[in-house]
């Protein structure tokens, strides 16, 4: 038997489903018209919310928005989204837009795992089995990982042979090249670790502002000219931002 519509609790989640993002502060007068209560009930519900954390009040303007204190009731959902089923249909789409590899690739112990890929559908193609490890600092998916991590956590991993430092590269050079991953938010692979191939991966945030995966494309380096790796790079970071939004990443969109 379904509770009736006006419960106490139906009249929370209208209220609460009045905060979007393309209105993000709203006021009691405009909740009440929306919801179709009277003002004071309104704001006795917002009171309840605000002790809550559910929802705070700007200080400005007196209008409300939604607080923290949600995190708290979404977080175990979101801790357990599982990524490779989120990811699954953008990647797909991903490589319908660049007819190139795109794999996501998650980080286990020492190494960046692929767990999921969406092969080219062109003759020549780079692809490797679900389940591939990668350790090189020259993998962009590892740069990604590495990148996310305090630099002395990152270069400990590469001091104590964990991480394959690339060949011709100095534990300076990666640092450097690890720092440069954390700035631009992206990292490259431009046939350093094969000559013949070339990777693009951008950081996959949850709603902890944590890296839990990395979206990779991976493509023949001769098909691979500096406009082309431009175009890839948009496509790749706007791909791996929609996965984080998915996710829950509060700024993913930003």
């Amino acid at each position: 038997m379904s509770s009736p519509r006006n419960s106490v609790v139906h009249n929370v989640v209208d209220v609460l489903r009045c905060f979007s993002t393309g209105e993000p502060l709203v006021g009691v007068t405009e909740i009440a018209q929306q919801v179709g209560l009277h003002k004071s009930s309104v704001s006795r519900l917002l009171t309840t919310l605000e002790s809550e954390g559910w929802v705070e009040q700007e200080p400005t303007t007196r209008k409300y928005q939604l607080g923290l204190g949600l995190i708290a009731i979404a977080g175990p959902l979101l801790a357990n989204l599982n990524v490779r089923k989120v990811a699954h249909p953008y990647l797909q789409q991903l490589a319908a837009q660049t007819r190139e590899t795109t794999v996501l690739a998650i980080w286990e112990d020492s190494a960046a795992v692929t767990v999921e890929q969406i092969a080219s559908d062109r003759t020549v193609k780079h692809t490797s089995p679900l389940g591939s490890r990668y350790y090189s600092t020259g993998s962009a998916t590892v740069q990604i990982f590495l990148a996310d991590m305090e630099p002395d956590t990152a270069t400990a991993l590469i001091e104590s042979g964990h991480i394959r430092l690339q060949e011709g590269w100095t534990v300076t050079q990666a640092r450097q090249r690890l720092a440069d991953t954390r700035e631009r938010g992206y990292a490259t692979n431009l046939s350093e670790t094969f000559e013949d191939e070339i990777g693009i991966a951008a950081p996959v945030y949850d709603h902890r502002r944590k890296v839990v995966a990395a979206v990779l494309i991976a493509a023949p380096a001769y098909r691979v000219d500096e406009h082309t790796t431009e175009r890839l790079l948009e496509q790749c970071l706007a791909t791996a931002a929609t996965i984080s939004t998915r996710l829950g990443s509060p700024d993913a969109a930003q």
